[in-house]
């Protein structure tokens, strides 16, 4: 059993910044990998990134390469998402998610959601 609480979330200009960060608890020890989604309304969970747990080789989306930035401090068994230059479509609900699977691009892969925070990027 692993739980996980997001935080950072908000509103902030195009172009600004904000810092996830997605705290676990539990039996976080089986975890292979922990990953960022979103989802926009009327539109499917999306893939944003994933870090695999031991090693930290991380994983994008194509929409985020080069501004986002996941990363994962296994002392704390906390990972974070940092966005920079973001853009109106970047406007979602973000979860944080946990797997003990192997496709770390499917939401299907993941056993654990976070309860998911608001992220509003205005122009």
């Amino acid at each position: 059993q692993v739980q996980l609480v997001e935080s950072g979330g908000g509103l902030v200009q195009a172009g600004g910044s904000l810092r996830l960060s997605c705290a676990a608890s539990g039996r976080t020890f089986s975890n292979y990998a922990m990953g960022w989604f979103r989802q926009a309304p009327g539109k499917e969970r999306e893939f944003v990134a994933a870090v695999k747990w031991r090693s930290g080789f991380t994983y994008y989306a194509d929409s985020v390469k080069g501004r986002f930035t996941i990363s994962r401090d296994s002392a704390k068994d906390t990972t974070y998402l940092q966005m920079n230059s973001l853009k109106p479509e970047d406007t979602a609900v973000y979860y944080c998610a946990s797997t003990t699977g192997w496709n770390v691009y499917s939401p299907n892969e993941y056993a654990y959601w976070g309860q998911g925070t608001q992220v509003t990027v205005s122009s």
